[in-house]
């Protein structure tokens, strides 16, 4: 019997995945989680073999939550569960040890069958996902360069990007005019969406990853 654990802070959705994966005969629902500060400690409670974890869910994200339950329970095995895969949110889900990565619309049997062969110690990608990841980019920016448009993308103007890293107007325009040169965008929302779809600047709440959509590369 595979024990799992479900983490998904919408109701309906828990219930119907609890539905879903409690008609299978070797797979048993042993404990739920609605919020990521909750995962960790639910699955030292429960020791599910696999834990399906939501990738948006609140308070500590899906991703960084199957990273402190990989150090704390090294033989559960996680799978992440999104609704919308990207080459981003698959490369920081590996990051984080993630064993699998599902959509949530994937058919039900799907589903199912990820958890059997996740708990058999097997990973579960997409293909066309895995080769899209490995075919990403490097990531160009230096940390400054980074930290100067993590700023930018809460909407913060030249001055308050200034006065928030303790740099004049001008250096900050400076690092800005490299920015965009370096990842080839015409303006700082350009940038900031190119850094994000490309894994080099994550959104701070993880739910936004599902409006990132990679853009097809020549």
């Amino acid at each position: 019997m595979i024990n799992v654990l479900i983490a998904e802070d919408m109701h309906l959705v828990r219930g119907a995945v609890v539905a879903l994966l409690s008609t299978e005969e070797d797979i048993e629902v042993v404990g739920e989680a609605g919020h990521g500060d909750e995962v960790v400690e639910a699955c030292l409670r429960h020791r599910p073999d696999v834990a399906l974890i939501d990738i948006g869910l609140p308070g500590t994200d899906g991703i960084t939550a199957a990273g402190r339950l990989r150090r704390a329970l090294p033989g559960c095995r996680t799978v992440i569960l999104t609704g919308l895969a990207t080459p981003a949110a698959l490369r920081r889900a590996l990051d984080a040890g993630a064993r699998g990565f599902v959509v949530k619309d994937a058919p039900a049997g799907q589903l199912a069958e990820s958890v059997r062969r996740v708990a058999r110690g097997e990973q579960v990608i997409d293909p066309e996902l895995a080769v899209a990841a490995l075919s990403a980019r490097e990531n160009p920016l230096t940390r400054r360069e980074l930290e100067v448009l993590k700023v930018a993308a809460e909407g913060a103007p030249v001055e308050e990007i200034a006065d928030r890293l303790y740099l004049s107007g001008g250096t900050v325009r400076n690092y800005l005019s490299r920015i965009l040169s370096k990842v080839g965008a015409r303006t700082r929302v350009e940038a900031i969406r190119i850094a994000r779809q490309d894994g080099w600047l994550w959104p701070d709440d993880v739910g936004e990853v599902g409006l990132i959509r990679h853009r097809s590369r020549v």
